[in-house]
């Protein structure tokens, strides 16, 4: 087990035993992509593949941690008494970027401690790692130093440490996953007002498959900060003459009516996108709760389309697993998740079906790209959480 494991490198970085392990999950978005800073809503669910942490207490301000998943970068060290950003952290930002967050919204750790990580999440793959690690640490430190934050602070501060302390434009809809995770459940969220209702997933003989196309992605060498700023400059556009402060308040027809008033192709593809994909997420909720699994295949591969075409996040190794997978026995539907740009695709397949599925889609793609993909079977599971 990776809790056994991630407990032995503990021991072999720091010379004894942990006393505390804790796990925190990844999460894929079902649909909902590139709404989340556009008032919209997304529709994601935490996983059951995430990250181990072994914890142990020190007596002093240190801060010692070692991430079995970029071994290179060995044992980083940092004083709680000096929590400023510094590139020369490299993974560790997260962790010390979440503590700074918790110190700086009141609460003061009175001692250091020593966390070793460890995991089965593909690292740059699309399922946040990052928030991953940014939520594991809030449950550490929270659980560990009594400051019964709510779990809905800790997915606020997890923003920002990727906005305020990191400076990348990413909305909440990760943290949030991770963070209000239930399994078996997904969670529908209005990402303006911070909503939400839980929404079971009940898909009788399918399941999720993820495709990693390993291809690895960098957020902050991606376009996403780009496609940002040209929602913001649609928005702007549409609110010379409409009373909206997101494009999430616009339904499909009044984008339709007022998309003149953008006035460029590019921007108004960008829009578009924003809005429909709102829609097609709420109407992915009724669909899920009706148990018309058919139609949400529809929107699923609906909005995997609108990522290509109208926001161009996709490329080819996404596209190719998308619409090999279109073309699978027992498929209900596929598309890609996450900033796009690399990172992972999702398909509803029949279970029946899922070991031919893997062999066909995967034999296309090598074919395709060159190197083979990955696939997971995504359990949806609980947020962060000690191991007992």
């Amino acid at each position: 087990m990776l809790s056994d494991d991630v407990k032995k490198i503990f021991n072999d970085k720091f010379g004894y035993d942990s006393s505390r392990v804790f796990f925190s999950p990844g999460r894929i978005n079902l649909i909902g992509e590139y709404t989340d800073f556009n008032g919209g809503h997304v529709f994601p669910c935490a996983i059951s593949m995430g990250i181990y942490g072994a914890y142990g207490a020190r007596e002093d301000k240190t801060v010692r941690v070692f991430s079995a998943n970029v071994a290179d970068q060995g044992v980083i060290e940092f004083s709680l008494d000096d929590l400023a950003y510094s590139k020369s952290d490299g993974w560790a930002s997260y962790p010390k970027g979440m503590i700074a967050q918790i110190v700086e919204h009141g609460h003061q750790l009175n001692h250091g401690f020593d966390l070793a990580v460890d995991g089965n999440l593909p690292d740059a793959a699309g399922l946040s790692s990052s928030a991953c690690i940014e939520l594991l640490t809030a449950e550490i430190v929270n659980d560990v130093f009594g400051f019964n934050i709510d779990e809905v602070e800790l997915v606020k501060y997890g923003q920002l440490v990727e906005n305020s302390y990191l400076g990348l434009q990413t909305g909440i809809m990760d943290q949030f996953a991770i963070g209000m995770g239930k399994r078996n459940q997904a969670i529908l969220l209005d990402t303006n007002t911070l909503k939400y209702d839980y929404v079971p997933v009940e898909m009788g003989d399918r399941v999720v498959v993820i495709m990693n196309t390993k291809k690895h992605r960098e957020l902050q060498d991606s376009k996403y900060n780009e496609r940002r700023a040209q929602c913001e400059e649609a928005l702007k556009r549409l609110q010379t003459n409409l009373p909206i402060k997101t494009l999430g308040d616009l339904s499909e027809s009044e984008f339709d009516e007022n998309s003149y008033l953008i006035n460029d192709d590019i921007l108004i593809r960008r829009a578009r996108h924003a809005v429909f994909e709102n829609q097609r997420t709420l109407k992915a909720k009724d669909a899920l709760v009706n148990n018309n699994l058919e139609e949400f295949g529809k929107l699923i591969n609906a909005s995997h389309i609108s990522l290509h075409y109208d926001f161009e996040v996709t490329g080819k190794e996404l596209d190719t697993l998308a619409e090999t997978a279109w073309k699978q026995p027992g498929v209900v539907g596929a598309r890609m998740t996450g900033a796009g740009f690399g990172g992972c695709a999702i398909a509803i397949v029949d279970r029946h079906q899922v070991e031919a599925f893997k062999k066909n889609v995967g034999q296309v793609y090598e074919q395709e790209i060159g190197h083979p993909a990955e696939f997971y079977i995504a359990e949806i599971s609980d947020g962060p959480k000690e191991i007992k």
